[in-house]
């Protein structure tokens, strides 16, 4: 296993209760980070400190697609202690449908969920890290930012949106030690393919070349260089981690 040095960081993981936020983590405590876990569900927030079990894991209910309760929180952070690395994972894909069946309700939601919500917590943390002059952003995007799924309109351009935003966001903070990136993973065995019809998933099985879901190591070994002081020249950019689904 590749080792990185992550002590005396601190991170916040947005949807950080299970899935990849829990993996990434715990990987991120493995190598010596204080790790701070957001999400809306503070049953499976308190499963998972239990769980996990180390004192440098704690936990914020925190709404990401609320900017107001994402500014509170940064502001109780910071107080004690700087930010280091965000990892910008809390995502929802809603059901499948074709556009034109979608509820107008819900297709806001998804929108508001993962890329509001990643624009909510760059905006709230990015000047304590410019003040500190380091940064590490990552934010988890999808296959589907890049390909498009169909009958998943809302959470594609979602995901499309906030590969434009790390594109953007990474040339304005080029000049300063911060970098912000973005991975595509396809699909991988977490809960939120519970969100999806059985058809869709077989569906998005069908076009990863090789042949599998993604296994949450594998997304966190990549997250965890991208997210390390030797990731010191990479930024604005978008890494593929789809099976060989999308080759560019």
């Amino acid at each position: 296993m590749i080792q990185f040095d992550f002590k005396n960081k601190t991170a916040i993981i947005t949807g950080g209760a299970q899935g990849f936020g829990l993996d990434i983590a715990k990987k991120f405590l493995m190598f010596g980070a204080k790790v701070i876990i957001w999400d809306v569900d503070e049953v499976e927030l308190k499963k998972a400190i239990q769980k996990v079990n180390n004192d440098k894991l704690n936990y914020e209910v925190v709404d990401v697609s609320d900017f107001d309760q994402v500014n509170q929180s940064v502001k109780k952070i910071i107080k004690s202690t700087k930010i280091d690395i965000l990892i910008n994972n809390a995502g929802i894909t809603g059901s499948t449908s074709e556009l034109w069946n979608y509820e107008v309700k819900e297709w806001n939601k998804i929108v508001e969920i993962n890329l509001m919500g990643t624009f909510n917590c760059c905006k709230s943390i990015i000047p304590t890290m410019i003040k500190n002059n380091y940064g590490r952003i990552v934010n988890i995007a999808s296959v589907s930012g890049k390909d498009g799924n169909a009958n998943a309109s809302a959470y594609s351009a979602a995901k499309a949106g906030v590969l434009g935003l790390t594109k953007s966001l990474g040339k304005e903070l080029a000049n300063k030690n911060i970098a912000v990136n973005a991975v595509t993973p396809a699909g991988a065995k977490t809960r939120i393919l519970d969100q999806m019809s059985k058809e869709h998933v077989q569906r998005m099985l069908s076009k990863v070349p090789r042949g599998r879901f993604l296994e949450l190591n594998e997304l966190t070994s990549l997250v965890c260089w991208l997210s390390s002081e030797e990731n010191s020249f990479s930024t604005a950019a978008v890494f593929d981690i789809s099976g060989g689904r999308s080759t560019y």
